[in-house]
């Protein structure tokens, strides 16, 4: 890993409470995202979250062992929830049950936005390292967010975008259906991976600091994996 590994460039370049920060997002994001997936295939009649065990707060069960080496290698992760689409009540379930975990993402991106324009607003009164330990907590919190919300609609599998459109239009879904399409899918999800993963960090940062109010020359410059 050596000196680019990002848990120790993070930790020398922002500091101890910014890498805290990002653990502590990256997982409990990914916990509610994974638990929005959840909550709607439960209330579209499917009862494969509960009956495997899937509602839960533990991120051992929604982030597998393989994801936990994602994230020591590279800071950023994913997890699974377990759905039986054959048991969808409505037409266009399976693409709610996709949008589902996004809507989490953009919900918690909201709220930390809200909360850094108060924090911004009034949290002037308290010490400062609080107020700078608080204000990186929810930039970091708006960032990861952020990101979640632009990487899953993405419409390449196995993100959540992919599914939505793939409900609307069939045609699209079977597009990666069959082992070519797999690998076609596979392919795809790489390029993004490694070719597309730096702008939508730099939109990702870009939407936590113009949504918390504060202005870039704030926090200079803000690692991203």
């Amino acid at each position: 890993m050596g000196t680019h590994w990002w848990l120790a460039s993070y930790w020398q370049s922002a500091g101890p409470v910014f890498v805290g920060s990002w653990i502590i997002w990256v997982v409990l994001s990914i916990i509610l995202h994974e638990l929005g997936h959840g909550i709607a295939a439960l209330h579209s009649g499917d009862d494969t979250p509960r009956y495997t065990g899937h509602m839960t707060w533990n991120p051992l069960v929604h982030i597998p062992p393989m994801a936990w080496l994602m994230f020591l290698l590279f800071g950023f992760t994913w997890g699974l929830m377990p759905v039986n689409p054959s048991n969808f009540r409505g037409r266009y379930d399976d693409a709610k049950v996709a949008a589902a975990g996004p809507m989490v993402n953009l919900f918690l991106l909201i709220g930390c936005c809200l909360a850094g324009g108060l924090w911004l607003r009034f949290g002037g009164a308290a010490p400062s390292h609080i107020y700078l330990n608080i204000r990186t907590f929810l930039l970091v919190g708006a960032m990861i967010n952020a990101m979640g919300v632009l990487f899953n609609l993405i419409p390449i599998p196995p993100l959540d975008g992919s599914r939505i459109l793939g409900d609307f239009y069939p045609n699209y879904g079977r597009l990666f259906q069959g082992e070519q399409g797999a690998i076609a899918g596979l392919l795809l999800f790489m390029l993004l991976f490694t070719a597309g993963a730096d702008y939508l960090w730099d939109w990702a940062l870009l939407a936590a600091i113009h949504g918390t109010g504060w202005s870039a020359q704030t926090f200079g410059a803000v690692p991203t994996p």
